[in-house]
C-alpha cells in the first residue's frame, strides 16, 4: 500500500521524538469548523538565545537505516514501519507548516540510508531548496551524517543555522559494544571541520562585512545516560573534553529508554534515569557558566552525582572549610560557588560593592536564592541561617526544601460540620 504524505509525517515524526536536541510537545485538537488546524505531528519547541520559545517541525528524513545500533528504535533488525520523505517532500511540509504559522523553523535529523554519502545528499537538497528557490529565513537545525563527504558537512554548514553530530555513548568502549558500526573518528571528523569552518568564516567577517556566515548557532551533540555502565564521572569529563576541543554550544543528554530487547542493554522494565540527566544537566550548566572543572565535580572515588542534592550544594559540603562566604568580600569567581547565587546575581554584587555594603535585606533584589544561599554566607560579619552553622544541619533544611510536604485541600469547615 502507497504511503500519503501524512502516513510518512506520522511515522517520522514519531521516529525522531528520541532526540533530545530540543523539548518535545504539540498538541492534536481536531477542526470542528474554526479556522485552522492542529496536529501533534513533529511539532517541538526551542528557545532561542534571547528567550524566545520557537516551534520547530521536528522529523527524519528516513528510519530505514543501514545500522544496527542495539539502543536505536530505527535499528535495521527491528520489525518498525518504515519511510522515507523526498527532499522536495521536507521542503514543501516545511512552508506548509509555516504558512499555516505552526512553525518557525525545522529539525532535521536522519537514520543512515544507504550509505552516509547518500543520507547527507538529500539532507543538503533539502535544505538548498528550503533557502534558495523557498527563499525560506528560518531557523534550520541540521544533523551531519558522520563518513558523509566533507564537501556535504560544509554545504550543510552553510545553509543551516545550527549542526550537530550525535556521539551517542560518552565512551569508545560503550560505542564499540552496542554500536560497533560506527567508528568513533568518523564521528569527531564533522566536528573538527565545523568547528575549523566557524573560526575560518568568523575571521572572514572581521575583514569582511559581505562574508557569509557559518553555522551562526554553533554545533551540538547528544549521549545516552544509562544505556551503559558509564560513571557520571566519565560522562562529565567528555562532556567538558567536548566543550574545550569542539568548541560546542551544548551538549544534551538523554535518559536511556528501553526500546529494544538485546542482552547487552539493561532490562527492558526498568524506568529512564531520570533524576541522573538532571543532575548531568545541572553539571553542565556549572561547567558553561560558573567556571567548575569536571575534576572538582567528581572523582574516580565518587563517580556518581548525588541525587538528593543538585551539584552545585554537593560541592559545597564537600568544601564546608570555605564557608561561610563574607559577601561583601569575595571576588566573583568565589561568588560563583556559594549556592543561591548565578552568574547575573554575582555581577550585580560585584558592581554594588564598587559603591557601598551589602546588606543582607538587599541580595534578595539582587536575584540570590536566599532560602539556599543564607546558610552559605555572612552579610557583615553576621550569619543569617536559622539554624547553627553545621553541614548536617544544613542537609536537614535543604531536604526540606527539596522535599516538601504535600498540600492538602483545606476544609470549608474546620473540626468538621456542626463544630
Amino acid at each position: 500500500m502507497e504511503q500519503t504524505l501524512l502516513d510518512k509525517l506520522e511515522i517520522l515524526a514519531d521516529s525522531a521524538k528520541y532526540d533530545v536536541s530540543c523539548a518535545s510537545s504539540g498538541v492534536n485538537r481536531s477542526n470542528t469548523g474554526a479556522l485552522g488546524n492542529a496536529t501533534a505531528c513533529g511539532i517541538c519547541h526551542t528557545w532561542s538565545a534571547d528567550g524566545r520559545c520557537v516551534s520547530l517541525l521536528k522529523v527524519l528524513h528516513t528510519n530505514a537505516c543501514v545500522y544496527d545500533c542495539a539502543y536505536c528504535v530505527n535499528r535495521i533488525t527491528n520489525d518498525v514501519p518504515r519511510a522515507s520523505f523526498t527532499s522536495e517532500e521536507v521542503a514543501e511540509l516545511t512552508m506548509e507548516f509555516y504558512r499555516r504559522n505552526y512553525i518557525e523553523g525545522l529539525f532535521l535529523s536522519s537514520a543512515v540510508e544507504k550509505n552516509p554519502h547518500y543520507t547527507m545528499e538529500k539532507i543538503c537538497r533539502t535544505l538548498f531548496l528550503l533557502r534558495r528557490q523557498y527563499g525560506f529565513a528560518g531557523y534550520i537545525h541540521a544533523k551531519l551524517i558522520p563518513g558523509a563527504d566533507p564537501a556535504l558537512i560544509r554545504q550543510a554548514g552553510e545553509l543551516a543555522d545550527r549542526v550537530s553530530v550525535n556521539i551517542e555513548l560518552p565512551t569508545v568502549s560503550s560505542l564499540r559494544s552496542l554500536a560497533p558500526q560506527k567508528n568513533p573518528k568518523l564521528l569527531v571528523a564533522p566536528m573538527v571541520q565545523i568547528r575549523n569552518s566557524i573560526s575560518g568564516y568568523l575571521e572572514d567577517q572581521r575583514h569582511f562585512r559581505s562574508a557569509p556566515s557559518f553555522a551562526p548557532s554553533g554545533q551540538s551533540t547528544q549521549m545516552i545516560i544509562g544505556a551503559t555502565p558509564d560513571t557520571d564521572y566519565q560522562i562529565i569529563n567528555t562532556t567538558e573534553n567536548l566543550y574545550q576541543k569542539y568548541r560546542l554550544k551544548r551538549v544534551y543528554y538523554s535518559a536511556y529508554v528501553p526500546v529494544n530487547h538485546d542482552a547487552r542493554l539493561p532490562a527492558l522494565n526498568l524506568s529512564p534515569p531520570m533524576k541522573r540527566e538532571h543532575r548531568l544537566y545541572q553539571a553542565d550548566w556549572l561547567l558553561r557558566f560558573y567556571r567548575f572543572e569536571a575534576k572538582e565535580l567528581l572523582d574516580e572515588t565518587h563517580p556518581f552525582f548525588d541525587l538528593e542534592f543538585d551539584p552545585k550544594i554537593n560541592w559545597a559540603f564537600h568544601h564546608m572549610d570555605q564557608f561561610p562566604m563574607e559577601i561583601n568580600r569575595v571576588d566573583y569567581e568565589e561568588l560563583l560557588r556559594i549556592p543561591g547565587i548565578g552568574p547575573t546575581s554575582a555581577q550585580r554584587i560585584v558592581r554594588q560593592r564598587a559603591l557601598a555594603s551589602i546588606s543582607y535585606d538587599t541580595l534578595r533584589k539582587m536575584g540570590v536564592v536566599l532560602k539556599r544561599a543564607k546558610y552559605f554566607i555572612t552579610c557583615g560579619g553576621k550569619f543569617y541561617g536559622d539554624i547553627h552553622f553545621h553541614e548536617d544541619n544544613i542537609k536537614d533544611k535543604l531536604r526540606c526544601m527539596e522535599n516538601p510536604k504535600p498540600y492538602t485541600q483545606l476544609s470549608l469547615f474546620e473540626g468538621g460540620i456542626g463544630r
